[in-house]
């Protein structure tokens, strides 16, 4: 067969081949792209047969990429990713704050900040449907470079070469602590404290966690206060109210999860207090590139009420 007659593959098929080689297991690349798995079965069975080379080997166990699907699976990827960048370029000629904005978010800004962003996209943008996903910032950022997500709103810098920062502002951490705690409710309150507190810190995976100990190194803390730990500031904040130690929290945070228990006290550190940037993020070179900077301008204006520190336009 010659080359201008050779039969050409198709998205679906490389959309099933790149979801076996990520997964390496038919059932769950088949739920990951909502197809069936005898469907997915027979894709990726007629791509083998289309480019005539065995891309999986196939054991009773396990599902393993061969020595071309290791080659291929890159080429499939780096296919669906421009197809998927050639539809958003569409998209965001067509018309700009319209079809779906997939935004991904931390769990330590989620709570604070969606209603703000929830607000301004239901009253300014109302064509824009706005999806979004809670999860943790590694796992965002690899959502953001491969193409799951479109913009992250999270705590930066990241050092993501492909990836652009647009600052929305600064805020400070402040110290929560039971009612009887020496520290409790002072203002002025010496990095110096954190040396001797008994911290407590969210789980491994939070970059609020790793915050938190390079505030408590820059305080000249050589241990990890890593006694006990929770996945949520909200859990935090009760074991705080419990007694179990103190804990640092975002100053968005603070009216909201110090509302839930009267066994807490609010301090706050001298000035330069820790602090941490937020920003939303967007892949470099993004097409709706100037639509995410717009949207980060109107909500800079939009947070303007909240205890944050403002930036400069990015």
């Amino acid at each position: 067969m010659t080359a201008g007659k050779r039969r050409q593959p198709s998205l679906s098929q490389l959309r099933a081949f790149a979801a076996v080689a990520e997964h390496l297991h038919f059932r769950d690349a088949a739920a990951a792209i909502g197809m069936s798995q005898p469907a997915l079965s027979g894709a990726v069975a007629t791509l083998e047969e289309t480019l005539g080379v065995t891309l999986l080997e196939r054991t009773t166990r396990k599902v393993l990429l061969s020595p071309a699907g290791e080659r291929l699976a890159a080429r499939a990827k780096a296919v669906l990713t421009e197809v998927a960048a050639l539809l958003e370029e569409a998209e965001a000629v067509r018309a700009p704050f319209t079809g779906a904005l997939r935004l991904g978010v931390i769990p330590t800004v989620a709570p604070y900040l969606l209603p703000t962003v929830l607000g301004l996209v239901h009253d300014r943008y109302p064509d824009l449907d706005l999806q979004v996903h809670e999860e943790q910032t590694a796992s965002l950022v690899e959502g953001l470079t491969g193409g799951r997500l479109d913009l992250l709103l999270l705590a930066v810098p990241l050092g993501v070469p492909s990836v652009t920062e647009l600052p929305l502002f600064d805020e400070d951490f402040v110290l929560v602590t039971p009612p009887e705690h020496w520290l409790g409710g002072r203002e002025g309150i010496p990095r110096e404290a954190l040396r001797e507190l008994n911290l407590l810190l969210l789980d491994e995976g939070h970059c609020l966690r790793d915050q938190a100990l390079d505030i408590c190194r820059e305080a000249g803390r050589a241990d990890a206060p890593v006694a006990t730990t929770a996945a949520g500031l909200s859990t935090l904040v009760q074991l705080v109210a419990g007694g179990l130690g103190c804990t640092l929290l975002p100053r968005t945070a603070v009216t909201v999860e110090t509302s839930r228990s009267a066994r807490l006290l609010t301090g706050y550190f001298a000035d330069p207090a820790p602090s941490r940037r937020v920003a939303l993020a967007m892949r470099t070179g993004a097409a709706r590139g100037a639509e995410y900077r717009e949207l980060a301008a109107a909500l800079r204006e939009a947070l303007r009420p909240l205890p944050v520190r403002l930036l400069a336009h990015g």
